[in-house]
């Protein structure tokens, strides 16, 4: 599943007339690098939310055959990241799966990450297993991180004022089973990152390569400079 029913608001004012997913870096959609990055990964099928400029966004997926999206239509009410993973379970099958999101993708490293994450995903003993960058590996990221991973791949939160020394990718392998007793309205999906964390089933994988954020005006350029250097 791709995350891309996000209004973008920090990408305004281009996303007053564009879906952020449907925001080029070097000549593709956002949610393309997302979606060619599902393909190389073995996807067949993808499911992918919508609610702001939905109809923008349906018509450039239509085209789509690797993999093949159906929409998840959040046009009456905005889920928010947990809300609108939950609403589209009945589109998934019920098994674990992978979850991105739309203004996130990274430069591959000597091994493909996606792949990478399937091999190392252990529903037995994980809800979520999350990609992370580090500080130096990101592009676009100027945060104080979010996770700190032990020695076995457990992560805890970021503690208040300290510098984590990871930030979430913005890619997952989630089992659907987490979102047993969670809200019928809109939440966040770090309501299950929190609950999984606690219960020691929250494990990350650092990323193999160079991650890039893509949440502004500005960072599309910085990703641009970074795929021209990446190639040269």
């Amino acid at each position: 599943m791709i995350l891309a029913a996000g209004l973008g608001m920090r990408m305004r004012p281009i996303t007053d007339q564009t879906p952020k997913p449907l925001v080029r870096v070097c000549g593709k959609a956002l949610i393309d690098h997302g979606l060619d990055a599902l393909a190389r990964a073995g996807a067949e099928k993808a499911v992918v939310n919508v609610h702001h400029l939905a109809d923008q966004l349906e018509s450039h997926l239509a085209e789509r055959r690797a993999p093949l999206v159906t929409i998840s239509d959040e046009r009456n009410c905005l889920m928010d990241s947990g809300g609108g993973v939950k609403k589209a379970l009945g589109l998934l099958e019920d098994a674990p799966a992978f979850l991105l999101n739309a203004d996130s993708f990274w430069l591959e490293g000597v091994s493909p990450n996606l792949p990478a994450m399937a091999q190392q995903w252990d529903e037995t003993k994980m809800d979520f297993l999350l990609l992370l960058s580090g500080m130096q590996q990101a592009v676009g990221y100027y945060g104080s991180g979010d996770f700190d991973m032990d020695a076995q791949g457990r992560l805890s939160r970021r503690k208040e004022r300290k510098i984590a020394a990871f930030a979430y990718c913005g890619a997952a392998i989630f089992h659907p089973r987490i979102f047993k007793d969670t809200p019928d309205e809109p939440f966040s999906l770090n309501l299950l990152f929190d609950r999984a964390a606690e219960a020691g089933r929250l494990y990350g994988m650092r990323l193999d390569g160079l991650w890039l954020h893509v949440g502004t005006p500005e960072s599309i350029g910085e990703a641009e400079t970074a795929i021209a250097r990446s190639a040269a």
